[in-house]
């Protein structure tokens, strides 16, 4: 599995030597990152705004003719969830369950029907409080964070960030939006140990590849497909740096 990020562990050691950066190229790269995260997150899961109409959306305010408000709204929503990793990467707070489901319920603010940060019940029927099935999720995921815990300082930041990512996924605690919500938390593991986000593009074959490796038992191509992503932000930041 090492041989796996031996470029990245190399590409990350000569984004090190260059911090801190420029102000004016870490604030770009920062807009430019944000904007592509949102549009590729949102359209794995069916929105259909492009990138430029994202961009206009988060960053102006617009509002997309022949759209639907929803798309606008999770457009939106995604962009405050961003600004919340942010927060709390900089306040330095560990990630625990209460983060989860605030991501969740940020992801689903102002959205109808959508009880954002509420477990699902099995049925995916209905959203029930503290049934039988509820509270056997809620097991799993604190489980989940207890091997979250018990890994975070032995696996590679991206194996711990794509396999959390993996196990969260297979959980599906929520009603709607398991994905994107995993995604987001992904992303927020690699960013604190100083890693970009992985931008997974819409495309990607990326629900394929996780039921391959639900049914296979095999999370290897998963995982490649993360680390390939973390590679192009590594390259993406060496390009503004003239490296």
């Amino acid at each position: 599995m090492n041989d796996l990020f031996e470029k990245i562990n190399e590409l990350k050691q000569i984004v090190d030597a260059h911090r801190p950066f420029p102000l004016g190229l870490e604030q770009n790269m920062r807009e430019v990152t944000r904007i592509e995260w949102i549009y590729h997150s949102n359209a794995i899961d069916g929105n259909t705004l492009s990138l430029l109409q994202t961009k206009l959306v988060v960053e102006e305010g617009l509002t997309i003719a022949d759209k639907k408000i929803k798309e606008h709204i999770e457009a939106i929503n995604h962009a405050e969830v961003i600004d919340y990793v942010e927060k709390v990467i900089a306040n330095t707070e560990s990630f625990n369950e209460y983060i989860l489901k605030h991501v969740h319920s940020l992801l689903y603010q102002n959205l109808d029907k959508i009880k954002g940060g509420t477990y699902r019940c099995y049925n995916l029927e209905s959203i029930c409080e503290e049934t039988p099935a509820q509270l056997k999720i809620k097991q799993e995921v604190r489980e989940l964070f207890v091997w979250f815990e018990q890994n975070k300082r032995l696996l590679h930041p991206v194996e711990l960030a794509t396999v959390f990512h993996f196990k969260l996924l297979s959980i599906s605690p929520f009603f709607v939006g398991n994905g994107k919500t995993a995604r987001v938390v992904m992303n927020l593991i690699l960013m604190k140990a100083n890693y970009p986000p992985a931008i997974i593009k819409a495309g990607e074959s990326y629900y394929v590849l996780f039921e391959r490796a639900k049914q296979k038992g095999d999370i290897t191509p998963f995982i490649g497909l993360v680390t390939a992503c973390v590679e192009e932000s590594l390259q993406r930041i060496l390009y503004g740096l003239g490296s």
